[in-house]
């Protein structure tokens, strides 16, 4: 029995070692950060690139008065650029700006699949999936985002941090 006992508080501590360590070590917060901030960048510009579709999508959605779709055509896909390149240069305010546009977006396509909405998501452009499938796909994808991705950052930079402030207590 205490030999079982022993393995498995081997077993968990290796496991949380593990886990420590992928919090603590730069490379997978470097890559899954990039990977964010790429993705929002691209998504942005994508935008940006024609503000007129993006409106149109927009009011597809019958949530924004028509008065302000220029604004928010052009507005929103610039917030998503300039947060997605805060996030490459690791500013905390970058990662606190997608996380609340994630926010948006969650509640946007929730919205729109519990209306039975056929529209594009608007994602990454017009037309880039299909209609109520694709709303569906990317309530799913943001979801993983909000509820995995963006906590691995914000837990991972305190992580760090929080080694940091010991180092230089210690040091």
């Amino acid at each position: 029995m205490f030999n079982q006992n022993s393995q498995n508080s081997i077993y968990l501590s290796r496991i949380g070692s593990i886990f420590r360590q992928g919090l603590v070590h730069p490379w997978p917060y470097l890559v899954v950060r990039i990977a964010l901030a790429a993705l929002f960048i691209y998504g942005g510009v994508t935008k940006l690139f024609d503000p007129k579709a993006f409106a149109a999508t927009i009011s597809a959605y019958d949530l924004v008065p028509e008065a302000f779709l220029p604004v928010i055509a052009i507005g929103l896909p610039l917030i998503e650029t300039i947060a997605g390149a805060a996030l490459v240069f690791d500013h905390p305010w970058g990662l606190h700006l997608i996380t609340g546009l994630l926010a948006l977006f969650v509640f946007v396509l929730g919205y729109g699949i519990l209306g039975d909405l056929n529209v594009d998501c608007g994602c990454f452009g017009v037309e880039d999936l299909n209609k109520q499938a694709g709303l569906r796909q990317a309530f799913y994808r943001d979801l993983v985002l909000i509820g995995i991705v963006t906590p691995y950052l914000y837990l991972s930079r305190w992580v760090r941090s929080a080694a940091t402030a010991r180092e230089s207590e210690g040091g």
